[in-house]
């Protein structure tokens, strides 16, 4: 997305205050060594007791008072997750405008783990098509209970923890920690099946497997096709997201301004192999990783990444970090984001 004139964020992250630290899960059986090793997490965000989409209003409130912005201003609010919300056959984002006391249009987004980015990039789109259009407010939230999802164990290239996210972006009506410069997302549709295999399609859910387990089905994809497609589709992904972002955002590859090009917060090993080489082939900003004490956070890695950015004032003026970032279908995002 090029956008004719930069666009303010705001943003927040909720952790909860446990963790599965990997010393402790490795003692216990739930993961063993030389996944952990590979994985190089030093814990995981754990969340027992407050559902998800209280995740979301936890991450919101102090987010809105925060910056002086006022539900009632907000135009749309679109929330990301990946795992389930606590109800069937309901809307977890009509509950989240419910608790905020906003009138906002609420919708749901399912784009696994580029929900948030994605609703960061409908919520820039809608403010640019409608001048009326009062600021998006974006949340993520996703907690993986072990009854129906391994967190250690449930995918491979990385391992889960319990978080939620809430952005808002505006025009510059209310306080702002970033800016938005520019994105660029690139759909890879033939990797769908790596979260299929050659499962049939179900009546209900987990008919396949008590659990949700990713490995199953990508072991298929493996055997049938070979890692070396999935890695040659996702260089080619990213490599075209980051080229996009940096196009978009008027900015060459090897621009000095560009400080960081921040990882998603996947497994150690899944990046080495997946994402830095094609990253770095594209440009050479110094590499940030913010995953090691939280684990993946579902929808909400990139999202998580804006708020640790401002708050650790990771940027000075005039500088810019570049945000990477995937989910599963495939999909690949880059933000190019600087101070204000």
């Amino acid at each position: 997305m090029k956008l004719p004139a930069p666009l303010h964020l705001a943003a927040h992250a909720w952790y909860p205050p446990g963790r599965d630290l990997t010393e402790d899960a490795v003692l216990a059986g739930r993961v063993d060594p030389r996944t952990a090793r590979e994985l190089g997490y030093d814990g995981l965000l754990v969340s027992p007791d407050t559902a998800p989409p209280d995740m979301a209003v936890h991450a919101a409130r102090p987010l809105l008072e925060r910056i002086s912005c006022p539900p009632d201003a907000l135009g749309a609010l679109f929330h990301a997750s990946i795992h389930y919300q606590g109800h069937d056959i309901w809307s977890a984002p009509h509950y989240i405008a419910r608790r905020l006391a906003t009138a906002a249009q609420p919708i749901g987004l399912l784009q696994q783990c580029n929900g948030g980015a994605t609703g960061i990039e409908l919520a820039a789109a809608a403010l640019l098509a409608d001048a009326s259009c009062g600021p998006g407010l974006v949340t993520t939230a996703d907690r993986f209970f072990p009854t129906g999802w391994d967190r250690w164990r449930g995918d491979f290239g990385m391992a889960v923890g319990d978080a939620a996210t809430a952005v808002v972006v505006h025009r510059g009506e209310y306080a702002t920690d970033l800016m938005l410069h520019a994105t660029g997302t690139v759909s890879v549709p033939e990797l769908e099946e790596m979260h299929r295999g050659d499962d049939t399609f179900n009546y209900t859910p987990l008919e396949h497997s008590p659990v949700i387990d990713v490995r199953r089905t990508k072991r298929t994809f493996i055997r049938r096709h070979g890692i070396d497609r999935f890695y040659k589709a996702a260089h080619q992904g990213i490599r075209e997201a980051v080229t996009e972002s940096l196009a978009n955002a008027g900015l060459e590859a090897d621009d000095p301004r560009l400080r960081w090009a921040v990882l998603p917060r996947l497994g150690r090993k899944a990046m080495e192999e997946a994402y830095i080489p094609p990253l770095t082939q594209v440009t050479p900003a110094e590499l940030l990783d913010f995953g090691r004490p939280t684990g993946h956070l579902g929808a909400g890695d990139l999202n998580a990444s804006l708020a640790q950015l401002s708050r650790e004032h990771r940027l000075n003026s005039g500088e810019f970090a570049l945000i990477l970032n995937s989910g599963g279908g495939f999909t690949f995002s880059s933000f190019i984001v600087g101070t204000s």
